[in-house]
C-alpha cells in the first residue's frame, strides 16, 4: 500500500514538475523543474525493479541539467535564474498538437488489439534489457563515452574567447578583472 502511494505520488510530481517547465519564467527554473521531473521518473523506474535503468536515468538527467545550467551561466552573460522569459511559443499551435497527439495515442490504446504474451520473462530482466538496447556494442560505448566528454570539454574551451587568465592576468594576480563589459558578480 505504501509503495503504491509513493509510486503514484512520484507520478504526480513528474507530471507537475514537467508542466512547471512551461510555467516558470526563467531558463534556470525550467531546467530545475525538468531535472525534478526526470528524477521522479527515475525513482518510479526503481519501483519497477529496474535498478540499473532507474539509476542511469537519474544520474544522466541530473548531470545533463547541471551541464545545461553551467552553460547558461557561462555563455548567457547574466544570471539566467533572474531573467524573466517565456518558455512557451505558438500557444494555440502547441495546444492543438498536444490535444491531437493525446487523442491519437488514447485511440491507439483503446482500439488496437493487444497481442497475447508468448513465453515467459527472462530470469534477469535488466541483463536482457541491456542486451536489447546495446547488444554487442557495449564495449564500443564504454570506449566512446570518455571521447565524447573530452569533445565537450574541448568545445567549451575553444568557444570561450576569454578565460580567467585573460581577466586576471597570466599570474592571476590582477586585483580587478579586465572585463570589456562591466557587471557580473564583482560589479
Amino acid at each position: 500500500m505504501l509503495a503504491d502511494i509513493a509510486f503514484w505520488g512520484l507520478g504526480l510530481v513528474a507530471v507537475l514538475s514537467g508542466a512547471a517547465v512551461f510555467y516558470v519564467d526563467s531558463m534556470a527554473r525550467a531546467t530545475y523543474a525538468l531535472a525534478l521531473s526526470f528524477v521522479a521518473v527515475g525513482l518510479q523506474v526503481l519501483f519497477l525493479q529496474q535498478n540499473y535503468v532507474g539509476v542511469v536515468t537519474i544520474l544522466m538527467m541530473v548531470m545533463e541539467m547541471a551541464v545545461m545550467a553551467v552553460y547558461m551561466v557561462m555563455f548567457m552573460g547574466m544570471n539566467p535564474a533572474l531573467m524573466p522569459m517565456s518558455m512557451v511559443h505558438s500557444n494555440r499551435t502547441a495546444a492543438a498538437a498536444a490535444v491531437l497527439t493525446f487523442l491519437v495515442l488514447a485511440a491507439g490504446v483503446l482500439l488496437v488489439d493487444w497481442p497475447t504474451r508468448r513465453g515467459s520473462p527472462p530470469p534477469d530482466v535488466t541483463v536482457a534489457l541491456g542486451e536489447a538496447l546495446m547488444g554487442p556494442k557495449m564495449l564500443v560505448m564504454a570506449v566512446i563515452s570518455p571521447v565524447m566528454v573530452a569533445t565537450i570539454v574541448a568545445g567549451v574551451v575553444l568557444a570561450a574567447h576569454r578565460t580567467r587568465y585573460d581577466r586576471f592576468g597570466d599570474d592571476l594576480r590582477r586585483p580587478t578583472p579586465d572585463d570589456p563589459q562591466p557587471g557580473g558578480v564583482g560589479r
